[in-house]
């Protein structure tokens, strides 16, 4: 590496690592070489199969430039990476595992080859096993997505990074810092918080950015804050059954209608003085509601001999009543008397 190409190292604290500017590892920084092997391999779905033998010549070329070698075994249904002897840098084998695991995960290969780049990244994040109810991982994983992408869409923008939303996982490739948003977005909006909120505190952020003035102040005061609430309650029920006490012994039978008539004596009696019971039964229900309705028809009758109730008498609000204003009743005749004339 020339000194004219040469990156400058601070010596104190750097403000924005970020945006420093991450030298290219070349074959001149490691002339010798490569002195063990190394390889990953990983599988992938039999719907790939076609996709993959259409781009895997893309890919053998991407990789010979970097002198890795990869193989594609359609029988095992896997692809693989390794390095050689003439490979120079020690970490592209690690970028190339990455990307045969995107190409597995659906990813095109135009987006899969961004991970051979120094500043960018990949990360899968596993979605499955956060919500157990199907419907509901399938709701909140389409409320990831938005009408017609455009969530997803927006969130792309915002973070720069390619989202792909595929199965039981999210592949995000895209710079680290934007992929630290996209795994808190996804794993926010499957724990039940709407995507938008993160989405607006983003945009609110890169405003906040352009003014140097905020540049050394705290931005807590203008992120906005969301607090869950539970909405909707389950209704509760106005009389609510108390439980008793626990018990490890079973309730008692109930008796049954034979056990019942035992219990009376009506069991042992014949037919005969049955059916003299159920008379009696009968003829003393008559009796009582003959009686109820003598009673009732009593009282209708004696209802009209019975005097209303009168209001008490009280004579300070009767002499009231009976004062009279004589002398404006004199001046009502006059005037009276006038009109006629």
């Amino acid at each position: 590496m020339s000194a004219e190409e040469e990156v400058e190292v601070p010596s104190g604290p750097v403000e924005n690592a970020w945006a420093m500017k991450v030298p290219d590892f070349k074959p001149e920084d490691n002339p010798s070489g490569m002195v063990e092997e190394s390889s990953f391999a990983t599988l992938f779905p039999r719907y790939r199969e076609n996709y993959l033998k259409e781009c895997w010549s893309l890919v053998q070329a991407k990789l010979s430039e970097y002198n890795l070698k990869c193989e594609l075994d359609l029988v095992e249904g896997s692809m693989s990476v390794k390095t050689t002897r003439k490979c120079w840098d020690p970490y592209i084998i690690i970028k190339a595992r990455d990307m045969i695991k995107l190409l597995a995960r659906s990813v095109p290969f135009e987006n899969a080859l961004r991970v051979m780049e120094d500043d960018q990244g990949s990360d899968i994040i596993k979605i499955g096993n956060i919500i157990e109810n199907k419907e509901r991982f399938v709701k909140r994983r389409q409320r990831l997505i938005g009408p017609k992408g455009s969530t997803l869409k927006s969130i792309e923008l915002l973070t720069q990074c390619y989202v792909l939303v595929q199965g039981n996982t999210v592949a995000a490739i895209g710079p680290y810092q934007g992929l630290k948003y996209v795994r808190k977005i996804v794993i926010d909006t499957m724990n039940n918080i709407h995507p938008i909120y993160n989405i607006k505190t983003l945009m609110i952020k890169r405003e906040l950015m352009k003014d140097p003035k905020l540049k050394n102040e705290n931005w807590e005061r203008f992120l906005p804050k969301f607090d869950r609430k539970v909405i909707s309650k389950r209704k509760q029920p106005l009389k609510k059954k108390k439980k008793g006490e626990y018990t490890p012994f079973p309730p008692p039978q109930p008796l049954c209608k034979v056990d019942k008539q035992i219990e009376s004596g009506e069991y042992f009696l014949t037919e005969k003085d049955k059916r003299i019971k159920q008379f009696q039964a009968k003829q003393e229900e008559r009796d009582r509601q003959v009686k109820k309705s003598k009673v009732i028809q009593k009282e209708k009758r004696e209802k009209s001999f019975k005097p209303p109730k009168e209001k008490p008498y009280n004579p300070s609000s009767a002499s009231k009543a009976t004062d009279v204003d004589l002398g404006a009743l004199k001046k009502k005749i006059k005037a009276a008397q006038k009109k006629k004339v």
